[in-house]
C-alpha cells in the first residue's frame, strides 16, 4: 500500500547533515501491514478524501478520516456516510468512530462491517474538545475503567465479525492529577485491539505545551506485545526519526505537522527508508499543491463555493513562512472560485525559494491550558453511578473533534 514519493515539480531538496536509516519494520494491524509506518491522526474539518488524497501522493502510511459519532452513523445522517466515504484507490479505508455509549457504538462497529465500509476502525478516546468531554467522551472516558472496558470490549467483538482489526488513540489524561493512560492501555490490550495510540499531552493541556515523550516510551515498555504508536509534536522528518528511537513506538501518527504541508509524508518515508532528501518547494510549487487541494474539495463537495470557502482555512498553513503579504493573504482567504484562486495565486513570486526554518515547526492553534469540562462529579469514582450510566446513553451528539 505504499506510494512513491512524489517531489513537487521544479521543488529544491535539502538533505540533514547524516542520513539515518530506522530499522524499523511494517506496521502490522491484524491481517493489514503499513510498509510506512506512518498514521495521518483524525483531524474534523482536515481529513477528508481530498486531504487524505493529497498527502498520499506524496508518501506511504494509513490515512484515517475525520472522525464520526457512532449515533450519527447508525441514524445515516448524510454528513456522516459522506465522511466516512473513500477514493477507489483507498486501498485501506480508516475510520475514526466517537462514541460514549458501548450499545450504539457497537452497533456503528457491526454497520461498518456489515456494509463493508470499512478496513480498519478506529476509537476515539483522545479528543480534548468540551462539547466532546463534558459529555464524558473523548479524552475524559477512559477515567471511567467499567465504561471504557466495555466500549473497546464490545468495538473488538464486533469488529472481529469481520477480521477488521480495531485500534485506540487516547490522551495522558484528564490533567497530571488524572492520568489514564497506563491503566487504559493495558485494558485495551487484554480486549484485543490491533494497536494503541497515545497523545502525549493531557486533555488539560489542550495542544498547549510540549508533548511528553517520556509518558509513550512507558507505554510502549508497559504492552510489549501489542504495537503502540506515539503522538505529538512531530513537525518534520526528524522529529519522527527522534521519537522513535526515544521512545521505541512501532510508528508514529501525525496530525498538525502536515497542515498545510501534505508532503511531509514524502519525508517521513524517505526518512524511515534511510533516504536524506526531503521536499522543500518554493512559492510557486507551494501555490501550486494549495490550488490542487481546492480542486479536490471542489470534488469532495461536489460545490466549488463551498470548496473555496473550506480551502480559506488553509492558507495561513501553507504559506507560513513564506513571503505573501498581508492584502494577498487576505485575499486568498475570501476567494470564491477556482478561477479567481487560480487568478491570485499567479500573483506569487515564482522565484521565492523555501524559507527553511520559518516554513517549519508548529503550526495551528495550540490553544491554552485549562480546566477540561467533564460531567458532574465525574472525578469523584473511577466507575459509573447510576445517574450516570442513565445520562451517558443520551449524551452522544454529533461532535467533532481530534
Amino acid at each position: 500500500m505504499t506510494a512513491v514519493p512524489t517531489v513537487l515539480p521544479g521543488a529544491p531538496t535539502g538533505a540533514p547533515a547524516e542520513p539515518v536509516r530506522l530499522e524499523l519494520p511494517p506496521l502490522h494491524l491484524g491481517r493489514l501491514t503499513v510498509d510506512t509506518p506512518v498514521v495521518l491522526a483524525p483531524m474534523a474539518g482536515i481529513t477528508n478524501t481530498a486531504f487524505r488524497r493529497l498527502c498520499r501522493e506524496f508518501g506511504g502510511g494509513l490515512y484515517v478520516a475525520e472522525m464520526v459519532t457512532s449515533r450519527a452513523l447508525v441514524e445515516r445522517h448524510p454528513e456522516s456516510l459522506r465522511m466516512i466515504r473513500h477514493d477507489d484507490d483507498e486501498t485501506v479505508r480508516s475510520v475514526q468512530l466517537y462514541g460514549v455509549d458501548p450499545v450504539t457504538v457497537g452497533q456503528a462497529v457491526r454497520m461498518l462491517v456489515e456494509e463493508d465500509l470499512a478496513d480498519h476502525i478506529d476509537l476515539n478516546f483522545g479528543c480534548p474538545v468540551p462539547k466532546v468531554t463534558k459529555r464524558g467522551g473523548g479524552s475524559a472516558l477512559p477515567w471511567k475503567t467499567d465504561l471504557f472496558t466495555q466500549i473497546v470490549t464490545t468495538a473488538v467483538r464486533e469488529a472481529d465479525q469481520g477480521g477488521l482489526p480495531l485500534t485506540v488513540k487516547m490522551r495522558k489524561g484528564i490533567d497530571e492529577d488524572h492520568l489514564t493512560y497506563l491503566e487504559a492501555g493495558r485494558i485495551a490490550r487484554d480486549a484485543g485491539v490491533a494497536a494503541v495510540a497515545l497523545h502525549g499531552r493531557t486533555a488539560a493541556q489542550f495542544y498547549s505545551g510540549t508533548a511528553d515523550w517520556s509518558a509513550i516510551a512507558r507505554l510502549r515498555e508497559a504492552l510489549p506485545d501489542v504495537p503502540v504508536l506515539g503522538n505529538g509534536d512531530i513537525w518534520s522528518a526528524e522529529d519522527a526519526v527522534r521519537m522513535v528511537r526515544e521512545t521505541g513506538v512501532d510508528g508514529v501518527v501525525v496530525g498538525r505537522g502536515c497542515q498545510g504541508r501534505p508532503w511531509l509524508f514524502g519525508d517521513l518515508q524517505a526518512a524511515f527508508e534511510g533516504r536524506a532528501d526531503r521536499i522543500q518547494p518554493g512559492l510557486a510549487e507551494v501555490g501550486e499543491a494549495f490550488f490542487r487541494h481546492a480542486q479536490l474539495l471542489v470534488e469532495y463537495f461536489e460545490d466549488e463555493g463551498k470548496a473555496l470557502r473550506d480551502i480559506r482555512k488553509h492558507v495561513a498553513w501553507y504559506f507560513k513562512g513564506y513571503a505573501v503579504g498581508g492584502e494577498l493573504r487576505a485575499r486568498l482567504a475570501q476567494v470564491n472560485t477556482l478561477e479567481e484562486l487560480r487568478g491570485l495565486l499567479g500573483t506569487l513570486d515564482a522565484d521565492a525559494p523555501y524559507p527553511g526554518a520559518d516554513a517549519e515547526g508548529p503550526r495551528g492553534r495550540a490553544g491554552s491550558p485549562k480546566r477540561p469540562a467533564l460531567p458532574d462529579r465525574w472525578l469523584e469514582s473511577r466507575t459509573m453511578d447510576s445517574d450516570q450510566t442513565r445520562d451517558i446513553a443520551a449524551a452522544e451528539l454529533d461532535v467533532s473533534g481530534g
